[in-house]
């Protein structure tokens, strides 16, 4: 579809949101094509994770996105969709790809949302595809585990925080689940909750250098429970590292059933973001030093620090593969 200028910020760059709405409708369509393409009790797919997702270049207002999914590894229980985005100018013709995605997704049943069916298998064209996607679900599985295990910080207000500290630009956005924002059984749809956490960090990435930002990359989103229709989310997100020229921003989403439910607030999903500064020109500009305050935001940044490293190594080999 076009980008309208809804799609985008105040200079015309396409919210990271938007694009990743667009991925995860592109993945459940497909999902839950194929989870029904065999006789069984019907189901809809529910996003369960996002693996890192690169903003490789921007995609601007009056471009025509065009997302394509296919199915690449299925699990008894899971299904791993890649999920390609390439955007057209349709006056000079010219096409970019702007996005590579890896989605998993789960088939719930239409009966009982609870009840998670089995997935049909499908054809691989040779048997290292299946042995290479079989990798990929166990190690998303582990990092999944281990990332619910580490999801009990909150974000607290701060009194008067100087600029450039965590206090100083940590936002939050509260939202209540309505039927729009809800799939067949009346849980939100990833694409919504993405979007939701994409514009909590912009804020606090617009908050920290105070110029236009836009999204570089999402670190594995992982959905770790349902959110019901009806919920109110809390949508945080706080700075947790800077480098010379980008920002890594921690999201997290709560939700508090409150409509004939006793359940207490809960941890939902969590993912973290980078966004990069850019000038009027669209030049990428230094971004100020992230001040850390107290010992948990010192090592949220050290830990930070670390998963920019491995990322900035994996692309030098990557780049070198490619000369190579």
């Amino acid at each position: 579809r076009i980008m309208r200028p809804d799609d985008a910020n105040i200079a015309g760059n396409v919210h990271g949101g938007t694009i990743l709405k667009m991925i995860e409708e592109a993945g459940a369509i497909i999902s839950t094509r194929h989870c029904n393409s065999q006789a069984g009790e019907p189901c809809v797919a529910a996003l369960a994770r996002v693996e890192r997702t690169d903003f490789l270049s921007p995609m601007c207002i009056g471009e025509v996105a065009n997302v394509s999914a296919e199915i690449t590894y299925t699990s008894r229980h899971s299904v791993e969709v890649q999920v390609n985005v390439m955007s057209e100018n349709i006056l000079t013709g010219a096409k970019k790809v702007t996005n590579k995605a890896t989605l998993w997704y789960v088939p719930l049943s239409l009966k009982n949302v609870n009840k998670v069916v089995e997935v049909p298998p499908i054809q691989y064209a040779r048997q290292e595809q299946e042995d290479e996607g079989k990798k990929r679900y166990e190690e998303q599985k582990l990092d999944r585990l281990e990332t619910k295990q580490r999801n009990g910080d909150v974000i607290l207000p701060v009194i008067n925080p100087e600029p450039h500290t965590v206090g100083y630009s940590q936002s939050s956005l509260i939202h209540l689940v309505g039927p729009s924002d809800c799939t067949l059984l009346g849980f939100v749809h990833g694409g919504v909750t993405m979007k939701l956490m994409d514009e909590v960090a912009g804020i606090v990435a617009a908050r920290h250098c105070k110029t236009n930002i836009v999204t570089a990359s999402v670190d594995a989103i992982n959905f770790h429970e349902k959110i019901k229709k009806g919920c109110v989310i809390t949508v945080s997100g706080r700075m947790t590292f800077t480098s010379n020229k980008s920002m890594e921003i921690e999201v997290f989403v709560d939700a508090d059933p409150f409509v004939d439910e006793p359940r207490e607030r809960y941890r939902a999903v969590s993912a973290f973001f980078t966004y990069v500064s850019l000038s009027k020109e669209g030049k990428p500009l230094p971004v100020p030093q992230l001040l850390t305050e107290t010992e948990d935001e010192k090592r949220r940044f050290e830990e930070g620090k670390g998963r920019y490293l491995q990322t900035k190594a994996k692309r030098q080999a990557q780049m070198q593969q490619a000369a190579q």
